[in-house]
């Protein structure tokens, strides 16, 4: 671990902490500038696409055919994000596993509350399997809200009768709409970012007053997770969020899921996009990309026997 890399990447987030009483628009003006400001990410090609009937971007690794396909969701917590503002860790994810991704542009509140993004996440998956992709080359994946749509998808899915994809791993997911974790109290000060009030007022708009203590909206604290697949859940320590892994590892081991919980210590929110620039950023992407790579080749193992 590098103490100077986290405490560089620590003060450059509190120079902009997260303010949810912004407008819409400004929020998703403000985070798409921010996260496409560098170069194009090395390694992969980027195509425009649809999926779902939503618009996509298809990110393919270069010099070979793809061993597999991971549908991605970006994060902005149901409100902001894109494609594009998730397009370097799509990439990350590619690089790593060989498999190609498609990351799906979801409708976001408060214009389309939930479960705007839940239909989108279950038109797409179901999209993908029509179009005679095997569920077993099929993985989940994506960072914070994406992170959680993943998780959801999968609820969903199973509660439609569709096969389960190979396995999912979400990067620091919202699974509480309720807030209620204990570590929204105990990290409000480790977390450069976000705080309980900010992420209660941006919530609202995905919420539009319906009660967040439902299972596609808090699967951390009333989902059943029994029968889905292999996941791997990354958080930092340093988050508020960090319960919302926690409690859904735990409820999702209770009922026979085999999910893998992995917390880095002192780092915060989403991590994982200072590839690069963080040590412990490449080394969870190591990870994550182990991890997608050994389910895709267990599930395909497991459908020729």
């Amino acid at each position: 671990m590098s103490k100077v890399q986290r405490a560089t990447i620590d003060a450059l987030m509190r120079q902009a902490p997260f303010d949810g009483s912004l407008p819409p628009e400004r929020m998703r003006k403000d985070f798409e500038a921010q996260m496409t400001s560098g170069p194009a990410p090395a390694g992969v090609t980027v195509i425009p696409s649809v999926l779902g009937g939503r618009p996509a971007l298809t990110v393919e690794p270069e010099g070979g055919a793809a061993t597999g396909t991971i549908l991605y969701f970006h994060g902005g917590a149901w409100v902001f994000g894109s494609p594009a503002t998730a397009l370097n860790l799509t990439a990350a994810l590619v690089r790593r596993t060989g498999a190609r991704a498609v990351s799906v542009d979801y409708r976001l509140a408060p214009e389309h509350p939930f479960p705007a993004a839940v239909e989108d996440g279950l038109a797409a998956y179901r999209e993908l399997l029509d179009q005679g992709v095997p569920a077993e080359r099929i993985v989940l994946a994506g960072e914070s809200a994406g992170g959680a749509l993943g998780i959801i998808t999968l609820l969903a899915a199973r509660e439609a009768g569709l096969p389960m994809p190979a396995a999912a791993v979400a990067f620091s997911p919202g699974l509480d709409a309720t807030l209620s974790g204990e570590s929204m109290t105990t990290k409000h000060d480790a977390d450069p970012l976000f705080s309980r009030a900010e992420l209660a007022t941006v919530f609202a708009h995905h919420l539009a007053g319906q009660d967040p203590a439902q299972p596609l909206l808090s699967p951390a604290l009333h989902a059943d997770p029994a029968g889905l697949p292999p996941l791997l859940l990354q958080a930092g320590s340093n988050e508020v969020l960090l319960d919302d892994s926690t409690r859904f590892a735990a409820r999702a081991a209770e009922a026979g899921v085999d999910v893998r919980l992995d917390v880095t210590e002192d780092v915060p929110h989403v991590f994982q996009a200072f590839e690069g620039l963080l040590d412990e950023a490449d080394a969870a992407l190591d990870r994550a990309g182990r991890f997608l790579t050994d389910a895709l080749a267990d599930a395909d193992a497991d459908s020729r026997r």
